[in-house]
């Protein structure tokens, strides 16, 4: 390449499908894990900017803070969303632990209740800190949203049980529809907000939508043409209007979608968990490396997880191996890093994308 490029350069050469200087490299991971690499950086607990330098990150996203009033009540033992409602509770395990949905307070609501039900106002958050926070990060490929915006089963699930929101979409519920198009009207409005703050410095716009079990879809064709497809194209318009790329977070099985989102205009696609039906770095880039660029690939429930450093080092650099030829590849985690991954399979992980994700 002759130089090394900026995190945005790298990013943006790789969204066109286009060999960068190195691979561009993406972090997550849950909350044990993110601490225990603190410790290994030698990072304060709170130093998450310091993280995304140690590990190489080209990524950073710009948000816009709630300034408005909390509009769900908190309940004892739960925690209760203050903008949408939707409640977890504290579940711990073996590895970890993580906040787990339930309750599900709008699973047998009608259309009158989920018509009341309080949402935020899109007048209620501050845009006046983007553009500058945009300046700052000028170096990195500055992105609105993330695996969470747009998303529609996930979402209404949250408050609606996932089994009722299947439901819904089955049998045309008015009451969940009412509640998918609320949500997503909100949202819109919010993101279409931020990009015109943002006055030309954001690089691309992140969306999601868990399609797939690791076997197949998690949903028919029909249903996602009649209730996903259509409602996930103002998105992207949106986002054609200010000439940006769109890559969406699809979780487990979800390549048979993606023929449908390239004909609205998504150009690349995350997640990617290798070991679901017709996800495999082989399948994907033989079958749709000339029209999408890839985010993802490594699996955080394989050797990253559960294999030693050798095999965790010889994994990725299978995976670079296959996913880099041509470009378009952006180096990354399946999902968060699991609380179950060794620090040292994590920091070999990223070690591999520097050394050997090199064009």
């Amino acid at each position: 390449m002759g130089r090394t490029m900026t995190g945005k350069e790298r990013v943006l050469t790789a969204l066109a499908r286009r060999e960068p200087d190195r691979v561009p490299i993406f972090y997550y991971g849950n909350p044990g894990i993110d601490a225990r690499l603190k410790e290994h950086f030698r990072l304060k607990a709170d130093d998450s900017e310091g993280l995304r330098r140690a590990l190489g990150v080209d990524f950073r996203i710009i948000g816009a803070p709630y300034i408005g009033p909390r509009l769900h009540v908190e309940i004892p033992g739960r925690e209760v969303d203050p903008l949408w409602g939707w409640i977890t509770r504290y579940i711990e395990h073996d590895a970890g632990s993580y906040w787990d949905y339930c309750d599900f307070p709008l699973r047998e609501a009608d259309v009158e209740t989920v018509a009341r039900w309080p949402m935020p106002s899109p007048d209620d958050f501050d845009y006046s800190g983007i553009a500058e926070a945009c300046r700052e990060m000028k170096e990195y490929a500055v992105h609105i949203g993330s695996g969470g915006l747009g998303c529609i089963m996930n979402l209404a699930g949250f408050l609606r049980g996932m089994e009722q929101m299947f439901v819904d979409l089955a049998l045309d519920e008015p009451a969940g529809l009412l509640l998918i198009d609320r949500m997503l009207a909100t949202d819109l409005e919010i993101t279409r907000r931020k990009l015109e703050a943002a006055k030309g410095g954001v690089d691309f716009l992140w969306m999601g939508e868990d399609l797939g079990t690791q076997h197949g879809p998690l949903i028919g064709m029909e249903t996602f043409r009649k209730h996903i497809k259509p409602r996930h194209k103002p998105f992207l318009d949106l986002a054609r209007e200010y000439n940006l790329q769109v890559m969406m977070h699809t979780c487990g099985s979800s390549s048979w979608a993606y023929d449908d989102y390239i004909e609205i205009g998504l150009t690349a696609v995350d997640t990617l968990q290798p070991e679901a039906k017709d996800m495999s770095p082989e399948y994907l880039k033989k079958r749709f490396g000339d029209r999408l660029a890839f985010c993802g690939c490594i699996s955080t429930a394989g050797p990253v997880a559960f294999g030693t450093v050798e095999e965790t080092i010889s994994y990725c650099r299978r995976t670079l191996e296959i996913m880099m030829p041509g470009g378009g590849y952006i180096f990354a985690p399946t999902h968060c890093l699991q609380d179950n991954t060794p620090t040292e399979n994590a920091v070999a992980m990223y070690e591999t994308a520097h050394k050997y994700g090199v064009y």
